[in-house]
């Protein structure tokens, strides 16, 4: 009962602020024409979203994508027109304020609303369009074997068939194979939410040409329990990819890499359980998608955690939100001797719009007994 209740309430308060922003535009837009040309938009764009979750195993697969960039976007042009008009409501119970407020009635006042969002979403997907590289150095005071190094690109949140297209993902494989890494690491939500846009695209073509020597690791996130985590796995196996959930794998008779189920698996195994058995003299690395319990890593002697899902908040001000809902929502943080670093995420969920966050692959030099 919980979960529907949840849905109610979300649905109920997403419906109200529809009602507020359609009602405050009604009044600024001064024709009845445009009033009616504004909100035919609005529910279009709104009902663009719904259609795209009913129609995605059915529809073509244009008319999804063109629904779901459509939809999405308008959660951020919704986002941006709420806070506008939630602001200037508030600034007119300023005493200086004039009578009419700061947006009276007119086509000055929906053209300055419309510029300033306008340019906005420019530059929020110019930034999503630039891939920052974060590089890092990091030192582990244990054997590997004969290696004193490796080089690792750590990569999540690519959301691919959705929001990224083929031909975008492929612009990224050129970045991520010129490191010439010896090991590739994804922290989950490689698939956006259905696998069909990836089989008809033959996005494992693509995901076959990440090169690395010591292989392709990769744990799910909770896209792929959305787009049926079974099949998203042996989707990904089948494209070259060592997927692990609760386990392990023994890299170059070196290392470990652990990878952990999705924190939507609410009975997936307990990380003390899934490392029973291990040489702990041996280095550690563990990817988990969802940034929770970073003390949890501390405990069982992991040395490195790569993990992703916050987006940083993707845009402003839901970074603020993923900043009180996790200890670290992005960057480098060390709990005892763990490194731990949470990726804002190379792509992108929704509307390709970047505001007040960065996209980012991670190139991590990993230096072994201190060297």
């Amino acid at each position: 009962m919980r979960t529907p209740l949840l849905i109610i309430i979300a649905l109920a308060i997403v419906l109200g602020a529809h009602y507020y922003v359609f009602h405050r535009l009604w009044h600024i837009v001064p024709s009845l024409s445009g009033r009616v040309i504004m909100l035919t938009l609005g529910l279009l764009a709104l009902l663009a979203l719904f259609l795209n979750f009913f129609l995605s195993d059915v529809a073509p697969q244009g008319v999804v994508t063109l629904l779901y960039r459509v939809g999405t976007s308008w959660l951020v042009i919704f986002l941006y027109l709420l806070l506008i008009l939630l602001a200037t409501d508030l600034l007119r119970l300023l005493p200086f304020v004039p009578a009419g407020g700061i947006l009276p009635p007119g086509w000055i006042s929906v053209g300055a609303v419309a510029a300033i969002i306008g340019l906005t979403l420019v530059v929020g997907h110019i930034n999503y369009r630039h891939k920052q590289r974060v590089e890092l150095k990091i030192s582990i005071p244990k054997q590997a074997g004969n290696r004193q190094s490796i080089t690792i690109v750590a990569i999540s949140d690519l959301h691919l068939g959705g929001a990224v297209g083929k031909a975008e993902f492929e612009s990224w494989l050129q970045l991520i194979n010129t490191e010439n890494p010896d090991l590739i690491l994804i922290a989950g939500d490689i698939i956006d939410s259905n696998l069909r846009p990836l089989i008809e695209q033959n996005f494992g073509e693509s995901l076959r040409k990440l090169h690395a020597p010591l292989g392709v690791f990769a744990s799910v996130g909770n896209h792929e329990f959305i787009a049926g985590v079974e099949r998203s796995a042996n989707f990904l196996r089948s494209a070259g990819i060592t997927v692990l959930r609760d386990s392990i794998a023994f890299v170059g008779d070196a290392f470990y890499v652990v990878g952990r189920d999705d924190y939507s698996n609410r009975h997936r195994k307990p990380l003390g359980a899934i490392l029973s058995g291990i040489d702990p003299a041996k280095p550690l690395i563990l990817l988990d998608h969802q940034p929770y319990q970073l003390d949890e890593a501390a405990r069982n002697g992991v040395d490195f955690q790569f993990s992703g899902h916050t987006h940083n908040g993707q845009v402003w001000p839901m970074s603020v939100v993923t900043g009180l809902m996790f200890e670290k929502a992005h960057g480098y943080i060390k709990k005892e001797a763990a490194h731990i670093y949470v990726s804002s995420g190379i792509g992108i969920w929704g509307g390709q719009y970047r505001i007040g966050s960065r996209s980012e692959y991670v190139v991590i030099r990993l230096n072994f007994a201190g060297e």
